[in-house]
């Protein structure tokens, strides 16, 4: 496996709507390889949500963290990074949140971008099989994140106002005492 060159705002690829990958692809060792190396480079860098696009690849791709486990169990939640492919998001009702958003596209950058509480996902997994999945709060933030980049769109195309558009460190001094 192999960490992945990021693609930083200002590059093409980023921009470009990603080409849907066909059935036979998905099982490619190519395909494959990409996921593992995209997992790797996410935990490199922390990252909770990695699309294609994000390391030069053009295809509709992406990774999503979603926690599993009980949340008021005593043991951490596992966290999966799962591989959605040509995936479609759709909201769940009318009810949007807006939060803090950052991107490994976009370094040392924080912003408050309005997204749905709650999403369904219809999508292929890493073995080309249809799957179908909800996701409400932080998970489907990630997923809608994730899902605009294989459309060319960035979390600042998103945001309402420019206001909160603050540096990391600027974010951690000022924002997060007043984020909740």
């Amino acid at each position: 496996m192999s960490i992945l060159k990021i693609a930083r705002m200002g590059h093409p690829v980023l921009r470009a709507p990603a080409r849907p990958l066909e059935p036979a692809e998905v099982t490619s060792a190519r395909i494959q390889k990409l996921i593992d190396d995209m997992v790797e480079t996410m935990q490199e860098y922390r990252g909770i949500g990695l699309a294609a696009p994000q390391v030069h690849e053009c295809v509709r791709l992406f990774l999503a963290g979603i926690e599993h486990g009980d949340p008021e169990g005593d043991e951490e939640p596992e966290l999966e990074f799962v591989p959605l492919i040509n995936a479609e998001v759709t909201p769940v009702g009318r009810e949007t949140v807006e939060d803090w958003e950052g991107c490994l596209s976009i370094p040392e950058m924080r912003g408050r971008v309005p997204r749905a509480r709650e999403v369904k996902v219809r999508a292929l997994d890493r073995r080309g099989k249809p799957i179908e999945l909800r996701a409400s709060d932080y998970p489907a933030r990630v997923i809608q994140h994730e899902a605009d980049h294989v459309d060319g769109v960035l979390f600042l195309d998103r945001m309402t106002s420019f206001e909160t558009l603050t540096y990391l460190e600027e974010y951690a001094k000022y924002w997060t005492k007043n984020k909740k």
